[in-house]
């Protein structure tokens, strides 16, 4: 697998990962102006996945998500962190941890991939800045 493919599969994964976390914590959320915030976030992290999904099928590979031990793994995270606290503080808390593990990822493939395409550095650096601007929202609810 090329660097453009494996970096597109690693956005695809994050993306991925980051649009299941947001549809579980977003069954917990009453608050319909929180629930407002993680159904835009959703939308924007979908939109960046169509482009990075495009990509990957124009070289001809296909996106892999995170294993089914992963997925369980942070279901169950997201189950015991909020039995006791489901206040748009405590989630807003978890997504921004969750976010900046990504962001900090992100920058680093971008860091240390200097030879990717034109379009999949694009895609990488829309969805690193995407997050950025998530955080900054959901430190409003902390």
């Amino acid at each position: 697998m090329d660097v453009n493919s494996r970096v597109l599969n690693e956005v695809h994964k994050g993306l991925v990962m980051g649009m299941e976390s947001i549809s579980v914590v977003s069954s917990k959320v009453e608050d319909q102006a929180f629930k407002q915030v993680l159904d835009e976030q959703y939308k924007q992290y979908g939109n960046i996945l169509d482009r990075v999904n495009k990509e990957l099928e124009c070289s001809r590979t296909q996106g892999q998500d995170t294993s089914a031990p992963e997925k369980a793994m942070g279901w169950a995270s997201i189950q015991l962190n909020t039995i006791m606290d489901k206040s748009n503080s405590h989630i807003a808390d978890m997504l921004i941890t969750g976010t900046t593990m990504g962001i900090i990822k992100g920058r680093k493939l971008l860091n240390q991939n200097s030879e990717l395409k034109h379009e999949v550095k694009q895609a990488l650096d829309d969805f690193v800045k995407e997050q950025e601007h998530q955080v900054e929202k959901l430190k409003e609810w902390l």
